[in-house]
């Protein structure tokens, strides 16, 4: 039986290595086609930085989640789809909080580029303490996503109405970037430098699934993506409504 996990459970209870399950895990969540397995959490458990020492094996990966469902932090489905228990969910949101404030610090204050920041702030997330994570957010004006666009917990932000993956964009059609992916650095150095930024604006030219490709055209300049990046990347109409 799942150990019962009290409601006032902190985040330096919880090991840094759950920690970064919790982080992984909720991340996935957020693509709602593709329900969170140990499988998938271990292929993006290997994309993290190499300094988190992560075991991404399928075995390593399966006994650690039922060491958490154990805990009462996560359950299994009869599909075999990993989901969060509330307590660990509640963890799960504060960790994201703290890494993605790092994101906004090591951006908006520190001035770092993009495409090292993801990796940075997961050396800062478990040092965060809740007093430098209320100076952080005063400092930063409470911002509402991190520096990629994903919305940071307790803050109520909601993506437009018209938020859409990338890949479910038909051509000569005028978007506005909503978010990047942040888990590959040479993927946000592309972006970046491509201009394919949140906010920006961009049309998309061609959809080549024969090639793999989806041609975008951004302020004149013409930028190519694989269609296996495009889902990672959310889009929204020029003139959005709000959820």
């Amino acid at each position: 039986m799942p150990k019962k996990i009290p409601k006032e459970l902190t985040l330096d209870q919880v090991s840094p290595l759950a920690q970064n399950y919790l982080i992984t895990l909720y991340m996935l969540g957020d693509d709602q086609d593709m329900p969170p397995t140990a499988s998938r959490l271990a292929e993006q458990l290997a994309k993290s930085p190499i300094t988190e020492h992560l075991g991404t094996s399928i075995a390593s990966v399966t006994a650690m989640v039922r060491r958490m469902q154990r805990d009462g932090l996560l359950e299994i489905t009869k599909e075999k789809h990993i989901a969060f228990s509330e307590a660990g969910r509640r963890l799960a949101e504060q960790i994201m909080r703290r890494h993605q404030l790092a994101e906004r610090m090591l951006v908006d204050m520190l001035g770092m580029e993009l495409h090292k920041v993801h990796a940075e702030a997961h050396r800062w997330e478990h040092a965060i303490s809740p007093d430098v994570e209320a100076k952080l957010v005063e400092r930063l004006g409470n911002p509402l996503t991190c520096p990629f666009g994903h919305p940071i917990p307790g803050n109520g932000y909601r993506p437009p109405a018209s938020a859409v993956r990338l890949n479910k964009v038909q051509p000569n059609t005028t978007v506005v970037v909503e978010r990047i992916p942040e888990y590959d650095p040479r993927l946000v150095q592309y972006l970046v430098t491509s201009g394919v930024v949140r906010g920006q604006r961009l049309t998309v030219r061609e959809v080549a699934a024969f090639k793999g490709t989806i041609t975008l055209d951004v302020n004149g300049k013409e930028v190519v993506v694989g269609v296996h990046v495009a889902p990672s990347i959310v889009v929204h109409s020029p003139t959005p409504s709000r959820n």
